[in-house]
């Protein structure tokens, strides 16, 4: 139940290795991480780890193989202290995996958070008779301890996710083992980190980090763009064996994992930790791949006029329309711009947004040694998440802003529910943030003060929702194929880099022509390595609350008491409980039309400005 990995950002990193200094952005402000610890020799982390150690040995020796004679009461006891210790872990690996993520090349950081996590593992391996034991309980015996006592009710939701694993439990001596080799992945996944981190670009003569060059691919100028992606390339081709080597060990992992589970697909176990049912998932894929032609090829198309050019290159895909305004916005703005639209839309949300700003909750500035991307943290509920960006005043980094902070306004909102409900499954946790984005982007576009200004931030919308819904999908295409090859045998980089290749034409378009080397752009995606299938959660979201959105427009009145309402819910109740005050449900198939026609029709007002 720890809270890792984070939630990353779906979109194409804008950053440079500058640090919170780069001209034209003011004071970017850093983390305050001693709402968790004051450091990592502090009293109060000793003490915990200490408490931590001797709770899970008692929980074991108080409840293992006991837990099908516990009354209501008991039971309840029993799942408070074992809430109590995943907030207690919860808030060492949240300061351990925060500190990292601020310096991942430091070795004296990386080294406390693997030990935090082994300790954390070690401590915690008693306590895997818990679930298993749970699902041994006869439904019948369960739900009539559930009548018995309303609090105890309130975790079934909990009890029916852990329950819906019971088919592919293994016996309890394998689960613990799995549990123990756990560290083992985590070490993939920071070898995969580390190298991403410390590998240089050098364009124009100057070398950067990751961040520095992709932003690059956003720069007004085309040889600017065209130089960055030919390192970028390059770079990947002279890594490319070692990202090999951790996508087949990651997926070898997961299919012995899967096998010996009997997990019917590679796609089956993030269905049952997002609460989804597949055929909601493949509907909505369907739906997107179907809307390709209407969406992505018409849109880049589109571009492709706009830019004068022939044929486009995948250097031009995240270029800025010939008319853009480059102007940078500074931090001050961009708080002022995303405030101003949270607090349009309701004051309440700009008031939980505040402290963010105030209080040290986001780390902002580019800085050498510094994970790339953006994400929030939930931390624990007694605490207050955390928001990483890479900010480097692109309008789209405004948005990047927007996005992570409606995470954090969800997190703080759902923490009323406690350390065992308020985790969000992925499909809805990406909600409160896409609809951030969609309120600032609203708020923007009727500031718009001429045809021209609406047309660049109608198109820079419409390529954010091509981002997230279109690349998304492509990249869950890609991981299907890739996992499914893999149950096949070892994976040459030649192999995976064929597979990312197919689904590149197919989802961009007929515009495009790729450049030698980019058959290697998979390999810097975090999402590939941390949390397998993540990606389509971000289509979801999307197409949900555009659907949202659409609610909103056409009855406004009473609308926001019900959206605080289902953030609040966190992850107490299924998607159709949430969506149902709405008048939407996300098992008809229709309702991922519904969601992708807002895309149609922003492309649609662009193709009418022609």
């Amino acid at each position: 139940m720890l809270h890792l990995p984070f939630s990353l950002r779906p979109f194409p990193v804008h950053d440079v290795n500058a640090g919170s200094g780069t001209d034209g952005l003011g004071d970017l402000p850093e983390w305050d991480l001693s709402d968790l610890y004051a450091g990592d020799e502090a009293p109060e982390l000793k003490r915990d780890l200490d408490w931590l150690e001797t709770a899970c040995a008692r929980f074991a020796a108080d409840y293992e193989g006991k837990l099908g004679t516990l009354d209501a009461k008991g039971l309840l006891d029993c799942v408070h202290r074992n809430e109590r210790i995943n907030q207690i872990a919860g808030r060492i690996m949240s300061f351990a995996g925060l500190r990292y993520y601020q310096l991942t090349t430091d070795g004296e950081r990386a080294k406390f958070m693997s030990d935090m996590q082994e300790a954390i593992t070690n401590f915690t391996t008693p306590l895997v008779f818990f679930t298993l034991e749970l699902n041994r309980l006869e439904d019948d015996h369960l739900d009539g301890l559930l009548a018995q006592d309303a609090d105890l009710a309130r975790y079934k939701p909990v009890f029916d996710r852990i329950r819906a694993m019971k088919p592919y439990q293994l016996s309890d001596e394998m689960e613990k083992f799995l549990h123990d080799l756990g560290v083992v992945g985590d070490a993939w996944e920071r070898l995969f980190d580390e190298t991403i981190a410390g590998l240089g670009f050098t364009v124009a003569g100057e070398t950067r980090n990751i961040e520095g060059t992709l932003n690059l691919l956003t720069e007004q100028d085309r040889n600017t763009r065209e130089a960055a992606t030919r390192e970028l390339a390059k770079v990947f081709g002279e890594n490319i064996k070692t990202f090999a080597r951790v996508h087949n060990t990651q997926a070898k992992e997961k299919e012995i994992m899967d096998r010996w589970r009997g997990m019917p697909t590679a796609q089956t176990a993030r269905h049952l930790s997002n609460h989804v049912e597949p055929e909601v998932v493949e509907a909505l894929r369907d739906a997107v791949v179907k809307a390709y032609p209407q969406l992505s090829h018409r849109y880049y198309e589109l571009k492709r006029k706009w830019m004068g050019l022939d044929r486009m290159q995948v250097w031009d895909r995240n270029a800025p329309l010939p008319m853009e305004d480059t102007r940078i916005v500074g931090w001050v703005e961009a708080q002022k711009t995303v405030m101003d639209a949270y607090r349009g839309f309701d004051p309440e949300m700009a008031n939980i947004a505040e402290p963010f700003f105030t209080k040290g909750w986001i780390d902002a500035g580019v800085k050498p040694g510094k994970a790339p991307g953006a994400f929030a943290h939930p931390t624990v509920t007694d605490v207050h998440p955390y928001v990483m960006l890479n900010y480097l005043g692109k309008p789209r980094d405004v948005m990047t802003l927007a996005h992570e902070l409606g995470h954090g306004v969800h997190q703080v909102l759902a923490a009323g529910q406690g350390e065992m409900l308020s985790s969000t499954p992925l499909t809805l946790a990406e909600t409160a943030s896409v609809f951030g984005e969609m309120l600032t982007f609203r708020k923007m576009l009727s500031e718009a003060k001429d045809p021209a200004q609406r047309k660049v931030m109608l198109a820079g919308k419409v390529e954010d929702m091509i981002n997230t819904v279109v690349r998304q999908i492509a990249f869950y295409d890609f991981e299907c194929k890739l996992h499914s090859a893999r149950r096949n045998g070892e994976l040459t980089p030649e192999d995976i880099n064929t597979l990312w290749m197919s689904v590149q034409a197919e989802s961009l378009g007929p515009a495009f022509d790729f450049v030698d080397g980019y058959e290697t752009f998979w390999a810097y995606i975090p999402h590939f390595v941390h949390s397998p299938f993540y990606v389509y959660a971000y289509a979801f979201g999307d197409g949900l609350v555009n659907a949202l959105y659409a609610v909103y427009e056409e009855a406004p009145d009473g609308f926001q008491t019900k959206y605080f309402e289902m953030l609040k819910a966190g992850g107490s109740k299924h998607h159709k409980e949430l969506l149902a005050p709405f008048g939407l449900d996300a098992s008809d198939p229709k309702f991922w039309d519904k969601g992708l026609s807002m895309i149609s029709g922003f492309i649609d007002e662009l193709e009418a400005m022609e």
